[in-house]
This record gives structure tokens, C-alpha cells and sequence, in this order.
């Protein structure tokens, strides 16, 4: 007995065109969590590495790269962030006849976020690309596999010494974007503005207590190992991306890695804030 057309007609392919957005959003959170796992392990592994013997002139030679290189762009963001903030509350400030109150709003914006935040985005745009782009082109050139058929272990060659000294660089050239930053506050609110260069600089010194400053240096420890393992882990794996081969998978990793890290900046300001707050 023939059955109806209609009634007899395979439900799989309706079923799997409603299914299929399920499905790739699955295949996506599993490939999201697999990358999370296997940074994770790339991050311990670096960091057991970085005391292994033979690693303070690696260290030492990525410090210029990273901090001492990186200083002069710190610097320039810093005074005209402290400046631009000066300006702004300052206007804002007067309007309520607190404008004595400036140097509090400075030091206490620059100190707890965006001094820590800024510096590891500027890192990130000049040494974090820079990281990632090396550590691809090595991969791609069959570096990384010469190093392994001689026994050096990448990890410990390539990736400890930049991790190592992130940490080292991130707080360091926080401080230097904080100082900046209040002298920048204080050109435009006391040489630019007139503001009582006594209440600036007692506004800034009361209003600052150490839970503000070692928050600060927190946070920039925090970003120095994201940016590190982020940056070096797209480069070392840049070899198995699906989107493109050889240089392209060089300049996409680069992309990633940038992007992955102000993103990430951004979501663990937010996680640190909330438990030093």
C-alpha cells in the first residue's frame, strides 16, 4: 500500500535546517573552550619555564623590547590623557563650584583605571603585534620545528622570556603613564586654567590611599600576563588556523591577537575591579 507523498516525506531536513544554528553555535563554544584550555596549559607551562637556568639574558633583552621601546608612546598617551581629563573635569567640576576638587578626580581616574588599562593597550598595539607577528613568522619558517629537532624547547626559547618580562615592564610603565598623567592634569588645571597649584597637589596627595595604588599594579600584572600569553600563543599557533596559510596566517594572527587583547583588558578591568572594590 502506497502511503501519501505528504505524510511519507523524510522529516530530517526540515529538522536539521532548525537544528543547525544550535549546531554551530555549539561547535563554536566547544572551539572557544578548547582555546581557553589549551592557553591556559601554554600559560602555566611558560611560567614553570621562566625559572628554568640560562633565562635572566632573554628576559632582560625582551624588557627593551617591550617596556624600554614602549616608553616614549606611554609617555605621550599619558600626558595628553591626563590633560584631555584635566580639561573635561575641570568644566564639569566648576559648575557645581568644585573645581578645587580637580586633582582628586585625576589621580583617582588615572591611578585605579585608566592608567593600567592605557598602558597595556598601548603595549599591546606597539609590542603585543610586534610579539606576534616574530613568533608567526618563526612558525611559518620552520624555526620553532629546527629549535625542537635540536632539543630547545620553544616554549622556554620563545615565550618565557616575553611573559617574564611583561611582568616586569606592565607595572613599571604604569607608574611612569600615572606620573605623567597627574602632571598633565596639573598643566591644565593650574598653568592653563589657574587653579590654586597648592589645592591640586593636596587634592592629589589626599585623595590617593595605597588600596589605589597596588589596585593599580594589580591590574597591570594581570594584563601583562593576558597580553603575553594571548600575543604569543596566536603567533606559536598561527600554523593551524583554517582561515588562511603562510603570511596570511601571520597577519590574522596579528589581527586576533590585538583585538583578543583589548577585549580582554577591558572584561578583567571589570572582574578585578569588582573584587578590589
Amino acid at each position: 500500500m502506497n502511503c501519501d507523498q505528504h505524510h511519507c516525506a523524510d522529516p530530517r531536513p526540515f529538522l536539521y535546517r532548525w537544528h543547525r544554528p544550535f549546531a554551530l553555535l555549539g561547535r563554536h563554544a566547544l572551539a572557544m573552550l578548547h582555546h581557553l584550555g589549551a592557553s591556559f596549559l601554554f600559560f602555566l607551562k611558560s611560567l614553570v619555564m621562566i625559572f628554568k637556568p640560562h633565562q635572566p639574558a632573554a628576559i632582560a633583552r625582551q624588557v627593551l623590547l617591550i617596556g624600554a621601546h614602549s616608553t616614549g608612546i606611554v609617555l605621550m598617551v599619558g600626558l595628553f590623557t591626563g590633560m584631555v581629563m584635566g580639561l573635561q573635569m575641570y568644566y564639569a567640576l566648576i559648575d557645581y563650584g568644585s573645581e578645587a576638587a580637580l586633582g582628586s578626580a585625576v589621580a583617582l581616574s588615572l591611578v585605579r583605571e585608566l592608567g593600567p588599562v592605557l598602558t597595556a593597550i598601548m603595549i599591546t598595539a606597539r609590542a603585543g603585534s610586534a610579539m606576534t607577528a616574530e613568533i608567526g613568522i618563526q612558525r611559518i619558517s620552520e624555526q620553532i620545528d629546527a629549535l625542537q629537532t635540536m632539543g630547545i624547547d620553544p616554549v622556554k626559547f620563545l615565550v618565557s622570556p616575553r611573559l617574564a618580562a611583561a611582568a616586569i615592564s606592565f607595572p613599571i610603565l604604569t607608574a611612569f603613564f600615572d606620573l605623567i598623567g597627574l602632571a598633565g592634569g596639573y598643566l591644565t588645571g593650574v598653568v592653563l586654567l589657574k587653579l590654586n597649584p597648592g589645592a591640586y597637589v593636596y587634592r592629589v596627595h589626599a585623595s590617593l590611599a595605597w588600596v589605589d595604588v597596588y589596585g593599580g599594579f594589580i591590574k597591570s600584572l594581570v594584563f601583562a600576563a593576558l597580553v603575553s600569553v594571548i600575543c604569543t600563543y596566536q603567533g606559536y599557533h598561527c600554523h593551524l588556523r583554517t582561515d588562511g596559510r603562510g603570511t596570511q596566517s601571520v597577519s590574522l594572527a596579528t589581527t586576533s591577537a590585538v583585538v583578543l587583547c583589548c577585549v580582554s583588558i577591558l572584561v578583567s578591568d571589570y572582574v578585578v575591579t569588582s573584587f578590589l572594590m
